[in-house]
């Protein structure tokens, strides 16, 4: 499971949804709860959060310009590939934090991943947890 450290800087409500945007060292995550601020008491802006995200939920890709609608997008380095028959799993290093993703390894041959390589490592808004 990936954990990263952030702030709480925005809370957008609307019924019983919050979209929560968490500041992680320079990028702005965002995250979408079924609570409210007047339901679940760590929804506070400025207060310090974990975002929490399942290594298969990391989606990485090459390059900047990707018009897709994920956007949670971490900049990374490939440090570590641990390729196996099926499925690979690649340790990131992006501003001073290490993410894990597990993808295919045909992805990882496709994209012609390795170490060194410069990657964009994106999650889906609905799959990340916040913990106190």
């Amino acid at each position: 499971m990936n954990c990263l450290q952030g702030k709480i800087t925005q809370l957008d409500v609307y019924e019983n949804l919050t979209l929560v945007s968490i500041r992680v060292g320079e990028v702005i995550m965002k995250s979408i709860v079924i609570e409210t601020p007047s339901s679940c008491s760590y929804l506070v802006e400025g207060k310090a959060i974990k975002a929490l995200f399942k290594e298969t939920e990391v989606i990485i890709g090459k390059g900047n310009n990707l018009g897709i609608s994920l956007q949670n997008r971490f900049n990374c380095i490939i440090t570590h590939i641990e390729q196996g028959v099926l499925l690979s799993k690649l340790t990131l290093a992006t501003q001073g934090n290490e993410l894990f993703s597990i993808i295919t390894t045909n992805a990882v041959k496709q994209l012609g991943l390795s170490k060194g390589q410069e990657v964009l490592a994106m999650i889906k808004t609905n799959e990340i947890m916040l913990s106190e």
